[in-house]
């Protein structure tokens, strides 16, 4: 009972948030500013965004082929397929379950080729980990480049906590405080599961072991090269794929490059933070992207045609993974038999 609550809340929580801040930055707009944001979305040109989505889907091919990569170098051929099935059939769970993805993509490998559970999962967690340098890589490069325009949205945030009649003087802000708490309380609770219950302790080792043996398979595989021009072809696919999207919109059109790459941050952290990206990726992007653009007209943290561009994204993406991966969800082959046989090597 305890775990079903934890399980519904997990998901309950984050989406919550998503559905806050879609109500919060509407609230935020004008009468003018509302109709200014239907209007943005009647006017934008969709092929950019179908464009987007073949780019999209262009980046999971590479993905399901380099995934192989870090199979093979464990002694497992997969097809071609299979991977890419699972890679979809993944990402479609991750919009109903957080972080459910991962472990869903492993057991449908499992099912197709009789690759081990934890191997597979290994691999995984393994990607992610050069994922997660790539995403730190761009964000720190961003940064430096753009350190000057975070004067320049905390100048916004302050013009707009005037139009809200906010004040630095308004009292303590406790926020931080909870936050860190929260953060104290939950790193707590979870040392004291584990030191307390050894069936979670032997599930967080064999993790662990999957991990490490999916990390060396990075740093091992013969395939290195090719290995690391798919990451390069992934995150650069990823950049073109959010970009082609800033032209649907004349206003857009003209966000500089650092715009895109700082706004493709804010999303991507977007993403992480809430399954699929509800409400947070949209907000986050179109937050971002109007720092690079004047301030909008009748005040508000964040323009109309801004917050429309965000919104096309998401759709264009989360549409993408709803048909595809429901797709692959019925077409993924299941001839494993559970034993890992081992076989030759990719071809």
């Amino acid at each position: 009972m305890k775990r079903a609550v934890i399980s519904v809340l997990k998901i309950l929580i984050p989406l919550t948030l998503g559905i806050w801040l879609i109500y919060y930055f509407y609230d935020q707009l004008s009468k003018q500013q509302r109709e200014e944001l239907f209007t943005a979305f009647q006017q934008a040109n969709l092929w950019w965004f179908l464009l987007a989505a073949l780019l999209s889907w262009f980046s999971h091919l590479s993905r399901a082929w380099r995934w192989r990569y870090l199979i093979e170098h464990m002694g497992y051929n997969v097809g071609f397929w299979n991977a890419y099935n699972a890679t979809m059939s993944g990402y479609f769970m991750n919009l109903l379950i957080p972080r459910a993805g991962e472990a869903s993509r492993a057991v449908m490998l499992y099912r197709a080729e009789g690759v081990p559970f934890e191997k597979g999962f290994g691999t995984i967690l393994a990607e992610r980990t050069v994922d997660l340098i790539m995403l730190l890589a761009i964000a720190g490069i961003t940064l430096a480049l753009q350190w000057d325009k975070l004067g320049l949205f905390q100048e916004r945030i302050t013009a707009f906590g005037a139009e809200q009649n906010i004040t630095e003087d308004a009292g303590p802000n406790y926020w931080w405080f909870v936050i860190i708490g929260a953060i104290l309380i939950g790193a707590v609770t979870v040392m004291y599961l584990i030191y307390t219950r050894p069936e979670l302790r032997a599930r967080l080792m064999d993790g662990i072991r999957g991990f490490i043996s999916g990390l060396r398979s990075v740093l091992e595989t013969k395939h290195r090269s090719a290995f690391i021009l798919h990451t390069i072809l992934i995150w650069s696919l990823y950049v073109a794929m959010f970009w082609v999207g800033f032209f649907a919109l004349s206003t857009t059109a003209t966000v500089p490059a650092a715009g895109v790459f700082a706004s493709f941050i804010a999303g991507s952290i977007g993403i992480i933070l809430v399954q699929g990206g509800v409400g947070v990726y949209p907000a986050f992007v179109g937050l971002i992207v109007s720092i690079y653009m004047p301030m909008p007209e009748g005040g508000g943290l964040i323009r109309p045609d801004a917050l429309a561009m965000g919104w096309l994204l998401w759709l264009s993406q989360t549409l993408l993974v709803i048909i595809l991966g429901g797709i692959s969800l019925f077409l993924i082959s299941p001839k494993g038999n559970g034993e890992g046989v081992k076989r030759s090597q990719v071809n």
